[in-house]
This record gives C-alpha cells, structure tokens and sequence, in this order.
C-alpha cells in the first residue's frame, strides 16, 4: 500500500491565519481582503453574473484599493508610437442631425431657384412657413440669434411737484403693509342715499365677439367732488360728534389696495380739530383710469395716443360710457330719497346714487396709561345702475376693461374671449391689477351686490376713437376679491395704520405722494395753502361723457 504522510499543521497561538511564510511563497505580492468578501466572484467561470447592473459591484473587494496591486505597468516609453494609418481621424459633428438639417436647406435653396427660373413666386403663407421652418433649422445647428434689447423702463415723474421746503413726515415701504391685519366684522349703517339710477339692460349679456356692439357716446356729466367740497359730509361732520374720519369710496380703495400700485398719485390729509379729512386735488389725474399699470412691459411712449396719460384718458371715455350704454332707457328709475347734491337742473347727469355709510372701526379706551382715539370712519359710495332679479332689485357697479392694441398684448380678445374668458380675465387683473383691486373694493364698500366688467376693444389699433363691446362678465364683489388675492383684512388693516399715523399729528394740511419710481409713499407736511392755486396736472375727470 502507499504511504501516506501526514501534513504539518503550523498553529498560531497568537490569532488567526498563518505564523510564517513558506520560502517559495515570499515576496509574492499580497491581495488585501476582508472577511465579509464572497467568493462568487472567483467561480463564476462564465461572466453571466455581471451582465446584470443589480448585482455588478456585489463582488468589489470591500477593503482599501485591492486592485492596484495588480495594475500591469508598462517599463518602456510609448510617447513615440503611431498608428499605422496616418489618415486622418473624421471629425464627428456635435450635433446628431447636422448633415440633415444642410440637405433640407440645400433643398429649399433649389427649390426657391427652380421656382425664380419657372417665373413663379412662392404664395405669402409658403414663404412665411419657409421663413419660420428655416429660423427653427439654424436656431437646430446652433445659431445665435441677437434679439434686441428690452426697452428699459423709462423714470416716472410724481403726479405732483414736491417743494424742497416740505419736510418728511413718514416714509412708509409697500413691503410693510402687506402684513397688516384689521378684522373688520362690524357692518356699515347707512347715513343718507341720494340721486337716481336706472336699470340693467340684460341684452348686453348676450354680446359676444362674433355679435359685437359699438360703443356710443353719451353727453352725460360725472361728478367726481373732492371730500371736503360734499355737503353731506360737512353737515355729518356738524351733527355726528363721534364721526372723525371723512373721505370718499375712491380715496379709500387707492389707500387700501396701495401696495399693488405702480404709478404715482397723490392725496391730501387735513387735519381739523379731532377730524381727518382725506381729499383730492382739483386739477389732479387722481379719477383717471390707469391701463396696463402692473404689466410687466407698461407702455413706454411719451407722446400719441399710446402714451400713458392719453391711454388713461381713453379708457375714462370708455368707462364713462360704456356705464351709460348698458342702461335701459325710458321712465322707469330708481329714485333715492334725496336728490343728487351735486345735479344742476340744465343738465343730464349721468346714472349714479351716492350712500352715505359709517363704520365704527375702534372705541376709545385706554391702554397702558396712554389713552387711544376711537375712529369711526364716513364714506360717500357710489352705484352705478339697479339690477332686477328674482329676489328684488338690488345695486351694482359697472367698470370697462379696454384692449388697446391686440397685436403687442399677450392674449387677443377677439380670439379668446368667447372660448377663454377666465384666461383674459387672469391676463387683466396681471396687467391691470391695482385698477381691478380699486374697483372690487368700491364695490365692497358701497355694498354692491355684482360688479359687471365689460371688455371693449378698438375697433382698428391705431384708432383711439372707436371702440366695440365684445362681452359682458358679472362677479359678486366677495368672490372677486378672493380670486385677485385681495385680501380685506390686510386692506383695513392698512387704513387704520394711515389713520392712527394722522391721529398722531398735529393739526394741519399734509400729502401723501406715491413715489413713482419705488414701492413706498411718503407723507410730507405741507403749506395750509398749498395746491390752492395748482395748475399741474390734466382737467379733472369730472365732465362729459363724450369729452
């Protein structure tokens, strides 16, 4: 039988693994391991484990760089060694479809040629696609197309001039505001109701773009009467001892809804007694409707009938008399329980009641040894029109949205109106923000039931005096204002800031300027005198329909 001999076992009895070296093992390079490591790896003879991603790295050595040990190093310089082709390697193109984007402009290059040659020239609408498909060709392969530079936003000038002697009372940022809060909970008791309205023509819901309506003109005049020039309001501010804060239904929505301004305006705050009286300039623009004010190009001309302050007069026009035209006409009126204050017995005044509406906002009390005024504020509203539906009559406001050139605005109204209208809508309050914010907040104010919204075009853009009605929108005041994100919290919290600042100061005459450049207003004491004689600015708004 043959001899078997056992192996000797070397047993290190100072840890695991071997005690030494055999001598025809030494100096052979050693592959560092861990214990965790598999042994797959080594008898998987046919590579089929790697060919899936899940488990590609389930068999990399988990300790230190193993694989370096075993790099293979070249001993020789190969920086001389070439290739034995010495053609040169073909350029791969950066762009996958270079070579087909040059044969389709080759192609229309030949084609243009054969049609020069036949004597024929390419339609307006083919020679437009070919225009556009080539644009979309070299803007693929990479041209740069210079546009022009935006037109930068020109510097604005203050709706009124500012002496250098008036000093600085406050300076308030728009970005302060916004975090106010007022709950306002308490409703509004109607003091007096005066004039006569007339009733909603319904037909004028029924216009659309493709049955549209001319607009007419009216001879019709709109008072707009500054605070302190309103009878009503100084014979209330005689009776009502309590009663310390004046103004009108437009002077509080501009104060209210200030942040979301652009341009610049004005008002005046006198301080009588225990009394503040918000007012107006008399030859101010302060009653103009401003147009595309928040819009991220604003019209930029200074001069022509696309120039801010001719583009403001052309949508007066058309609110002024589109309010008239959806009328009806005849006898049938509602008539207040006063006359108009404002009516002259020669002439046609146009459709409007005027309520006269308290608030009681704060009661005096003391607090922490200082004692605080109570305020209770009076506002002269307006309504525009009555409307008869099945619960009775009630009272509505009536504003126009104007387009002034569809070709430069984002949304043409002819095109979408009918099918889109919450999209022109949106496209409105983004463009005419702080205006549709005025508007929604009269309309709270007066306690209007709807507010109609009626979109008048030009007729031909480069006409200023011609205009259609291509539809009519209804919107209850509260609704409206949640879809613009007004919040009316926020916009009596603001007034009753302005209020306790006033409330603060000593008597006299002060101005509260929008600066027309930054979001902040600023409050400037200023001469009892002053703006007695003031000739800057346009004609009031106050006048004609047709003017």
């Amino acid at each position: 039988m043959a001899k078997f001999s056992l192996p000797v076992i070397h047993d290190n009895k100072n840890g695991w693994g071997p005690s030494h070296v055999p001598e025809q093992f030494k100096d052979t390079p050693y592959q560092p391991f861990s214990k965790g490591d598999r042994l797959g790896k080594v008898a998987d003879f046919t590579g089929s484990i790697y060919q899936d991603r899940r488990i590609a790295n389930r068999y990399q050595p988990g300790y230190g760089q193993g694989g370096l040990l075993y790099t293979y190093q070249l001993d020789e310089d190969i920086s001389e060694f070439q290739l034995v082709d010495t053609s040169k390697p073909q350029k791969v193109s950066t762009y996958k479809n270079k070579q087909k984007i040059q044969r389709n402009i080759r192609r229309d290059r030949e084609k243009r040629e054969e049609r020069k040659l036949a004597g024929t020239q390419p339609s307006k609408t083919r020679a437009r696609d070919r225009q556009r498909q080539q644009r979309k060709l070299e803007k693929q392969m990479g041209r740069r197309f210079h546009r022009p530079p935006q037109s930068q936003i020109k510097q604005r000038n203050p709706s009124v001039t500012v002496s250098s002697s008036w000093p600085v009372e406050e300076e308030i940022e728009f970005s302060r505001l916004g975090k106010l809060n007022f709950p306002m909970s308490a409703a509004p008791e109607d003091l007096y109701e005066c004039g006569t309205l007339e009733y909603y023509n319904r037909q004028f819901d029924k216009v659309t773009v493709k049955n549209t309506a001319p607009l007419q003109k009216f001879k019709r005049v709109f008072h707009k009467v500054t605070t302190t020039d309103d009878p009503y309001i100084e014979k209330i501010a005689k009776e009502n001892k309590g009663c310390n804060v004046f103004a009108t239904d437009a002077i509080l929505a501009t104060l209210m809804t200030s942040p979301r301004s652009a341009y610049s305006w004005d008002i005046i705050v006198q301080r009588v007694g225990h009394c503040i009286f918000f007012d107006k300039r008399d030859k101010s623009q302060f009653d103009f409707i401003t147009v595309s004010e928040t819009a991220v190009e604003p019209p930029q001309d200074e001069e022509g009938m696309n120039s801010p302050t001719d583009l403001a007069m052309e949508a007066t026009f058309i609110n002024q008399n589109f309010s008239q035209q959806v009328l009806k006409r005849g006898d049938q009126k509602y008539h207040a329980k006063h006359p108009n204050p404002f009516a002259d017995e020669d002439e046609e005044v146009a459709s409007v009641v005027y309520r006269y509406r308290k608030w009681k906002l704060r009661d005096a009390e003391v607090k922490d040894g200082e004692r605080i005024e109570g305020v209770t504020l009076v506002a002269r509203c307006e309504h525009d029109a009555v409307l008869r539906g099945e619960q009775g009559d009630v009272f509505i406001n009536i504003k126009a949205c104007n387009e002034w050139d569809s070709k430069t605005a984002s949304m043409d109204w002819r095109k979408k109106l009918d099918s889109q209208k919450g999209a022109v809508l949106a496209t409105e309050i983004k463009n005419n923000g702080f205006k549709v914010a005025k508007w929604t907040i009269s309309a709270i104010l007066a306690g209007s039931a709807f507010i109609k919204f009626g979109y008048v075009s030009r007729e031909r853009p480069n006409d200023s005096s011609s205009h259609e009605v291509l539809g009519v929108q209804q919107f209850k005041p509260r609704e409206l204002a949640e879809q613009i994100n007004l919040n009316m919290s926020n916009a009596w919290g603001i007034l009753m800031t302005l209020i306790d600042i006033f409330l603060k100061k000593e008597q006299g005459k002060y101005l509260i300027l929008k600066d027309p450049n930054k979001p902040i207003m600023r409050i400037y004491k200023v001469p009892k005198d002053a703006f007695d004689n003031d000739d800057s600015g346009s004609e009031d708004a106050s006048s004609d329909g047709d003017d």
